[in-house]
């Protein structure tokens, strides 16, 4: 008799299973992408050696692993708290982008303006930018019961298509010999420089605070705990007579005011103009920060860190072992699909006992 395999959710998750998960998540990435470079004729030693140690062999490629850290680690921490109340914000690179472009307006609008009031400024304003622009999707969700995955996905395309408007348009640098590029900003709109000798500023600082500024969110705040009771048992929280419609709300805007803030911090940092390249994929990779994070602010911590490393051993790699770009991708998204597989099975006991009528063979 055909015998139909399913998952039976287990009574107790192991603690200690849901620590191995995302080692174990980063194993069967590396084994798979180890045969995948085998097939492509690469060597997998010179590659993982690339990719994996050469960020950590010099400060200047460490220092750049920590600048890729704060934006990831910023992003990552606003979506993990929706993800958390089980509301799926998958636009952070349209509000990283609408970020950017609401802080980019001060220096484009004022380029004369001096004083210590403008990179502050324009922080502010790109967090506002990001969480208005997450604002559209969250209406549509409560009133119009919408999806917001494909909402804030769809409005990540249009705030491309508003960045190619300005650049090409507009906020088009006249002196800039025909590129899609803002003026480059003054030097009171650049962030301050926290590590000197290095392109890593204060956006790291801020990222590190917004960790604990989430740790302290969802463990220790009663909203927090509403957050997590939403998500996990839905009938639970509304019979308890938590707001599913509060929570939708504060789950976009903090991952949009996150985002935006990202965004902002970027094109005053190390970028210091706006520029079609601002939009780099960080936010569609934050998605897996968060996840391979186990959706734990500490968690998150060390995955943006692991993240960041495959960023500029990417690069490496790309020179150095001739990867293509897209294998990189592949190793990077390889990491979600089997973090969420091993959750899977900590979560769920695959039962084969079962025939497809539901009874015993």
């Amino acid at each position: 008799m055909f015998v139909l395999p399913r998952l039976i959710r287990r009574e107790r998750a192991s603690a200690r299973m849901a620590v191995l998960a995302p080692i174990i998540a980063i194993a069967a990435a590396v084994t798979v992408n180890l045969i995948l470079y085998l097939v492509m004729g690469k060597n997998p030693g010179a590659v993982f050696h690339a990719m994996l140690l050469e960020p950590f062999m010099s400060w200047a490629s460490f220092s750049e692993v920590l600048l890729k850290t704060g934006p990831l680690l910023l992003i990552a921490q606003g979506l993990a708290i929706g993800f958390r109340a089980k509301v799926f914000n998958i636009g952070a690179e349209g509000q990283f982008i609408l970020g950017a472009i609401f802080a980019s307006a001060i220096p484009v609008w004022f380029p004369q303006a001096t004083g210590g009031w403008i990179w502050p400024a324009m922080l502010i304003l790109g967090a506002i930018g990001g969480a208005l622009w997450a604002v559209i999707p969250a209406f549509w969700r409560v009133r119009l019961n919408a999806n917001e995955i494909l909402v804030t996905l769809m409005m990540s395309l249009i705030a491309a298509q508003v960045l190619n408007y300005l650049l090409l348009g507009p906020w088009k640098d006249p002196k800039g010999f025909n590129f899609p590029q803002s003026v480059m900003f003054q030097y009171d709109a650049m962030v301050p420089i926290l590590i000197p000798g290095t392109r890593v500023n204060v956006s790291l600082l801020i990222a590190l605070v917004s960790a604990i500024l989430a740790w302290v969110f969802m463990q220790k705040s009663f909203r927090g705990y509403q957050f997590l009771v939403g998500g996990l048992a839905p009938r639970a929280a509304a019979y308890a007579g938590f707001s599913e419609a509060r929570a939708i709300w504060l789950s976009l805007l903090i991952g949009g005011f996150a985002a935006g803030l990202a965004g902002a911090a970027e094109v005053a940092g190390p970028i210091g103009q706006l520029q079609r390249s601002i939009s780099t994929g960080y936010g569609y990779a934050a998605i897996i920060v968060a996840y391979l994070g186990g959706l734990h602010p500490i968690g998150i911590v060390a995955s943006s860190l692991l993240m960041a490393v495959l960023y500029i051993g990417g690069d490496n790699a790309m020179v150095s072992a001739d990867l293509p770009v897209a294998a990189v991708r592949v190793f990077q998204g390889s990491l979600l699909v089997f973090y969420l597989a091993a959750t899977t099975f900590v979560r769920y006991r695959l039962d084969i006992g079962h025939d497809a009528k539901g009874g015993t063979p």
